[in-house]
């Protein structure tokens, strides 16, 4: 299935469920990380003309690694709340058997030696196991949260829980390609997860893409004592998948002129930055930035979203805020629903505001980890 067409379901949808008219939209704008041929050429545009959008509503994409799923839609906030625009749709989609059929992948620092010098960046795996081992986090542990992902996701998708907000997704020739999350294995125990070989041990001695050292030898570059203990594997890691989302964002005014009901607010955005090296730290600095900028505890908010890239990200950013995991990720999360890297954000947006709802709480947070050691977040209030 063409890129596009999958981004556009989304899109149709959207406007359909909204009523909205497509000549008012002043901007489309979606994430998606490898911007390459099929999901190249401004997918964000090509999207929205082959959805029927009036041609008036331009369109631009764009990449924060896996955190720009958020920044779509802090981007879009930004600008209605400048005053410059009225109604934005913002989203992300990214087909990741796309980018494994063309091979799409390089290194972080995009060969750039000067900058590999600076901060050797290796492989989130591998970071996810440094930071595992740096902090303590057993696979032991690790698995149980796992198995826990996948226990919640599995409780969620036969309670209907994503049901407000899936969008069945059909083929060229009419035909239904997908109707639900075709991903979870709810039946999945820790026990089960114990047998699984961690996935990055293996890669430490492989050559580091066409670099002439090793994987090894460019993390020892960093931590140069360091032994890893490698603990993360296929099962305590985010799926790899095909995903897209969008939200329609509006201003107060356009909203009432138009009949739209708000469902909510945004309360707060923020973006963090952190150690490179690390890649995935930087949720715990973004949550610490937006509660500031909100004028917020972490007390004060009731549900959270923290993509499940590594199983490790969760649980450090449980422990060093000291937030109960009743709260945080209460559906499953990527480790048992899979992780589209441009579509995650927007996903756990939309996910967070229907629990919201579904559970009647007012405030939600959600931040994830990107590549380069980078963390947007966002504070939802409903109304």
């Amino acid at each position: 299935m063409h890129p596009q067409r999958l981004m556009s379901t989304v899109l149709k949808a959207l406007a359909e469920r909204s009523n909205l008219n497509s000549e008012d939209i002043d901007d489309v704008i979606i994430s998606c990380n490898y911007q390459y041929l099929k999901q190249g050429q401004c997918i964000a545009r090509m999207a929205a003309l082959d959805a029927g959008y009036s041609t008036n509503a331009s369109g631009v994409a764009l990449d924060r690694f896996c955190g720009g799923g958020i920044t779509s839609v802090n981007m879009a906030a930004a600008s209605i709340m400048s005053g410059m625009e009225d109604l934005i749709v913002a989203g992300g989609v990214e087909m990741m058997s796309y980018q494994a059929e063309q091979g799409l992948l390089g290194p972080l620092d995009g060969w750039n030696l000067h900058l590999r010098e600076m901060y050797p960046q290796a492989n989130v795996g591998i970071a996810a196991d440094i930071i595992a081992t740096e902090e303590g986090f057993s696979r032991e542990e690790l698995d149980a949260y796992a198995a826990e992902s996948q226990r919640r996701a599995g409780a969620a998708i036969e309670a209907g829980h994503f049901n407000n907000s899936l969008i069945p997704v059909y083929k060229d020739d009419g035909s239904l390609a997908l109707d639900r999350e075709e991903y979870p294995r709810p039946g999945t125990t820790a026990e089960k997860l114990a047998g699984l070989s961690p996935v990055f041990e293996g890669l430490m001695d492989m050559p580091y893409f066409d670099s002439g050292i090793s994987y090894r030898e460019l993390v020892q570059k960093r931590w140069p004592e360091l032994e890893i203990d490698h603990r993360h594997h296929a099962g305590n890691a985010s799926g790899v998948v095909d995903g897209a989302g969008a939200l329609v964002l509006a201003s107060p005014a356009y909203a009432q002129a138009h009949g739209l009901k708000p469902r909510a607010k945004v309360r707060a955005m923020a973006n963090a930055g952190h150690s490179p090296e690390y890649i995935l730290n930087a949720p715990v600095t973004a949550a610490e930035k937006v509660l500031k900028k909100a004028g917020m505890s972490i007390d004060d908010i009731d549900l959270f979203e923290v993509n499940e890239a590594f199983a490790v990200v969760p649980m450090k950013f449980m422990r060093d805020l000291n937030v109960s995991h009743d709260k945080v990720n209460v559906n499953g999360g990527s480790i048992a629903l899979g992780h589209p890297i441009g579509a995650t954000g927007s996903i756990l947006i939309s996910t967070l505001l229907d629990e919201l709802e579904r559970q009647d709480l007012n405030t939600g947070m959600v931040t994830m980890c990107a590549a380069g050691g980078m963390a947007p977040a966002i504070i939802i209030e409903r109304v």
